[in-house]
């Protein structure tokens, strides 16, 4: 089992700009608005040869304004209870405040080995004041600047101190699972509650708050022995709507968790139409050539009122350019046809690593050229299209040599994708197409 190394304390001391420094990547939002991180965000990292996982939490003792204390709460309290050791952040300017106190008190319970980090020490002269924290009762505390890159080095060295002995069943490397799949919609879809569906836990707050998720969080879980990461998102709002700081990280973020996956699954509420934000998220993904699973949720709250090919039609008609893509209903308050969408989801990942061999590619490209020819070029001289490779999988990327690629029109790309999607592996998936001359000012690209 990996070590859980929890980061608590009370809001704004530092905890994300600590948990990213650590992982030495940009991950937790970092914000001086208090209570922006709310569920448990966990990321695997070897530390000089210790593969442990990092755990950032909310704030201690903050009151949430959309009425989330008690699942803020339990998530740093399951936190603390899978904790292997507790880092305990405390902010050096302000000295020890009350809430520190309070703090101290529920870190005490926990009975994990406790570090106590004196963070924001972004200049020397602000070390000395750190002894003020030893009243909390966990000794001298580590002073560190998150900020300013201070002593980073100590702090791991004092973290694989209080670590436990290593087991056998634990890593050599933060191995990556088997796939990656994000998850995202417009809010209230229900994407943290298949999320919960897949961990069987509540290892995200649901809740009918929209904006609930403000972060990307990343949820390890198995099916069938193999092990797979859930990229949870916040849900987006339309470009107008979003006024804050946190409307603009939780967008960005979702673009990012876009580009991370494997495969990405797009929700739906099934008792709401397609908005402009699903029609916003659709064309991220197609521009990321990412593999997708349109997954339309609270479909027991829908079933009786329209038919799953009607919905499946509507949503054809408003995405014409993934005709390809498959639609799965869930409802996943209920874990209904979850399991489903991963199985669909790993389909579609098995069909962007597979790589078409070169001789059929090249015998479908021939046949298709050959019940439909190109169109002539401006000098009216037909275009040869010569031959075809595939150079790249995830996703499927081929490469056609031809003689005038400036002359292959967008509807002739098309039919050719077409063509291969129906007659190579690749039949639920996005292809890159390029199509080349033999000079690179001749050369033109199209995706797809």
């Amino acid at each position: 089992m990996i070590p859980q190394v929890v980061i608590v304390g009370r809001p704004n001391v530092g905890k994300s700009s600590l948990f990213n420094w650590l992982v030495e990547k940009r991950i937790a939002i970092e914000d001086p608005t208090a209570g922006v991180t709310r569920d448990r965000l966990v990321q695997r990292v070897e530390l000089d040869g210790r593969v442990i996982e990092l755990v950032d939490t909310g704030g201690m003792g903050f009151d949430d304004p959309d009425g989330l204390t008690a699942q803020i709460d339990r998530q740093i309290e399951s936190g603390l209870a899978d904790a292997a050791v507790v880092l305990f952040v405390v902010d050096v300017r302000t000295g020890p405040l009350a809430a520190d106190v309070e703090v101290a008190r529920r870190v005490r319970k926990s009975g994990c080995p406790v570090l106590l980090v004196a963070n924001k020490a972004d200049a020397p002269n602000l070390d000395s004041q750190a002894v003020d924290f030893a009243s909390l009762g966990f000794g001298p505390p580590l002073v560190v600047s998150a900020r300013q890159h201070r002593n980073r080095g100590p702090l791991v060295d004092a973290i694989l101190e209080r670590l436990p002995e290593p087991t056998g069943d634990e890593p050599e490397s933060a191995e990556l699972p088997e796939m990656k799949l994000a998850m995202v919609g417009r809010r209230n879809v229900g994407k943290s509650t298949f999320v919960n569906a897949l961990a069987r836990e509540e290892r995200v707050i649901t809740s009918p708050v929209a904006g609930t998720t403000r972060d990307s969080v990343d949820v390890r879980f198995e099916v069938d022995g193999r092990s797979f990461l859930a990229i949870d998102t916040p849900g987006l709002r339309r470009a107008k709507s979003r006024t804050t700081d946190i409307d603009f990280y939780s967008t960005h973020r979702a673009q990012r968790s876009i580009r991370r996956a494997d495969v990405v699954l797009l929700f739906f509420d099934a008792t709401e139409p397609i908005g402009k934000v699903d029609k916003q998220l659709a064309e991220t993904i197609t521009e990321e050539a990412k593999p997708v699973v349109f997954v339309v949720n609270k479909w027991d709250l829908y079933a009786a009122d329209v038919k799953k090919r009607e919905w499946a039609e509507y949503l054809r008609d408003t995405f014409r350019t993934m005709p390809w893509a498959p639609v799965a209903f869930v409802t996943a308050t209920e874990g209904r046809n979850v399991k489903a969408v991963i199985d669909t989801a790993q389909r579609l990942y098995r069909q962007s690593h597979e790589r078409a061999a070169t001789a059929r590619l090249n015998t479908v490209l021939r046949l298709a050229v050959e019940a439909n020819p190109p169109p002539a070029d401006g000098r009216g001289r037909p275009v040869r299209l010569y031959y075809a490779t595939q150079v790249e999988v995830a996703p499927p990327t081929i490469v056609i040599s031809a003689s005038g690629p400036r002359s292959v029109t967008d509807s002739y790309r098309r039919y050719l994708l077409n063509t291969f999607r129906k007659e190579l592996p690749f039949h639920e998936i996005p292809i890159r197409l390029y199509v080349r001359g033999k000079s690179s000012e001749d050369k033109a690209a199209r995706d797809s």
